[in-house]
């Protein structure tokens, strides 16, 4: 069977930031290491990346380790990062996610029609923090566009950016896509107009743009532009 190009880009996206070897398992199963130094999660958490029906986990320590891989062993791939089927095995203090990742290629993305104008600005432009202050916590934290490394792509209205979309570099030249909306202006576009511009951008510079979303309505944009749902990510505390 030929290997899908854009999981095995993917994968290996995932396997560089667990920082020691470990793989993916061709025939499925879930590969448990330690790794207390891992970018999978929180320093000290346990970090869990399901991708084409398997999964690794990197631990921060051994005794971590033992635990982990007796809970996970009698799960399916899916139900690793499934947070309520997870905190049926652990003891878990707290959990970030099961948010879904989403990758497009070249030959998938489906730009989004031209109904905004959308400008680029500096990825550390003051609009940007406006925004977020619009947006509010929960949503700003989520979008991460202060760590973007990309230039800004913005919609305004009224000389206020109401939305705007960019990218952090990842390893493995991975574009690791940000995008934030103003409530008041939801459900008109403007995420999939903004994000299309940072997918182009990061596409045009050979980049695998990669789409972390855990609300429905940001699985819905990436979808429309062309990504596919390959996997999910979790980050449990224990």
């Amino acid at each position: 069977m030929a290997t899908d190009p854009l999981l095995a880009r993917a994968r290996g996206l995932w396997e560089d930031l667990t920082r020691v070897p470990v793989s993916f398992a061709p025939t499925g199963g879930v590969n448990v290491v330690v790794s207390p130094e891992s970018w999978m999660c929180p320093v000290g958490w346990v970090g869990v990346v399901a991708l084409g029906g398997s999964a690794i986990v990197a631990v921060p320590n051994e005794s971590a380790a033992v635990i982990v891989r007796d809970a996970l062993a009698g799960l399916p791939v899916e139900a690793a990062v499934d947070a309520a089927a997870v905190r049926e095995v652990l003891p878990v203090a707290r959990v970030l996610g099961p948010a879904v990742l989403s990758y497009v290629s070249p030959e998938d993305f489906r730009p989004a029609a031209a109904s905004s104008t959308v400008e680029q600005l500096p990825g550390h432009h003051p609009a940007l923090r406006s925004l977020e202050k619009m947006a509010g916590h929960e949503d700003t934290a989520e979008a991460s566009l202060d760590e973007i490394t990309s230039p800004a792509f913005v919609v305004r209205e009224h000389g206020k950016v109401v939305a705007a979309a960019g990218y952090q570099a990842w390893p493995r030249r991975t574009a690791h896509i940000s995008v934030l909306t103003a409530p008041a202006v939801r459900g008109r576009g403007l995420a999939r107009a903004t994000g299309s511009a940072a997918v182009t951008h990061a596409l045009a510079d050979g980049l695998l743009p990669q789409w972390r979303a855990r609300p429905r309505a940001s699985r819905r944009v990436a979808a429309a532009l062309g990504f596919r749902e390959l996997g999910a990510q979790l980050s449990i505390e224990i």
